[in-house]
């Protein structure tokens, strides 16, 4: 890949804290060699107070044509887009930006797209399903969309702080696309549980859920990658369920990426 670097290689950083375990430098390049664009992604740690003065530094380089924007920048690098997606716009975050024709910034929020489709494609059927979110972050406020938008019958979600629940509960009623309420973390009678909290990046973590809670019919999905198969993951298919992991989920975004970012 290093050999085909030239002074017209276009730059894709991929921007965060922290960035060791991010997979899209490898795989969103080789996306672009395979669709002929002589372009390279990077990684870029940035620490969570660091990212407006990064943010007016690639504006500035041009031959930045996109970012991928990962934790904890969600939310803030929303603030620097000049137009964004019906996702993005709705929720105040994005994860992927390109540069529009005058310069300034489109954001897109792929997130959910991309976690419905590794659990569809691992074998979840979300059409009709009691589901059970955990975490009302920036991703899990992108899969609470994704799931309402493909029929869930019932969305609860839970958070570590109730009042950002709250918020992304009355931000899904403004698209009434379904029934969401708040509730527990307690994983019993539900078809579907989406993880979406940064449980299981430490190997001191504590599991999301009651595990022992878990039904043998449940299918339990997990944004969190890198990491090999998390400590939840792992538990589900003790118990016997489906599960969808977060390598999965970075799998499934790969083309929404390359899509998005115009190539």
């Amino acid at each position: 890949m290093v050999e085909h670097l030239t002074g017209d290689t276009r730059l894709y950083p991929i921007i965060g804290d922290p960035v060791a375990f991010v997979k899209s430098p490898q795989t969103l390049s080789a996306g672009f060699a395979a669709r002929g664009k002589n372009a390279l992604c990077i990684p870029m740690q940035v620490a969570k107070g660091d990212l407006a003065p990064v943010m007016d530094a690639l504006a500035r380089t041009r031959n930045v044509e996109g970012l991928l924007i990962t934790m904890p920048h969600k939310v803030e690098a929303f603030r620097f887009c000049a137009s964004s997606d019906r996702t993005s716009a709705l929720l105040g975050c994005v994860s992927v930006m390109r540069r529009n024709a005058d310069g300034t910034w489109h954001g897109g929020m792929l997130d959910g797209q991309a976690f419905l489709k590794a659990q569809v494609d691992q074998g979840a059927k979300p059409h009709g399903a009691r589901a059970l979110l955990i975490g009302a972050g920036a991703a899990g406020s992108a899969i609470a969309v994704a799931l309402l938008e493909a029929k869930v019958g019932e969305l609860v979600v839970c958070d570590s702080e109730p009042s950002r629940a709250a918020g992304l509960i009355a931000a899904l009623d403004r698209i009434e696309k379904g029934q969401s309420r708040q509730g527990s973390a307690d994983p019993a009678g539900f078809d579907l549980v989406c993880h979406a909290t940064p449980m299981g990046l430490n190997d001191t973590d504590p599991l999301p859920i009651d595990v022992h809670r878990l039904q043998r019919a449940t299918f339990v999905g997990d944004v969190i990658a890198g990491h090999g198969t998390t400590p939840l993951i792992q538990a589900a298919r003790r118990y016997g369920c489906g599960t969808a992991t977060g390598a999965q989920m970075v799998d499934a975004v790969q083309e929404m990426m390359l899509d998005f970012l115009e190539v």
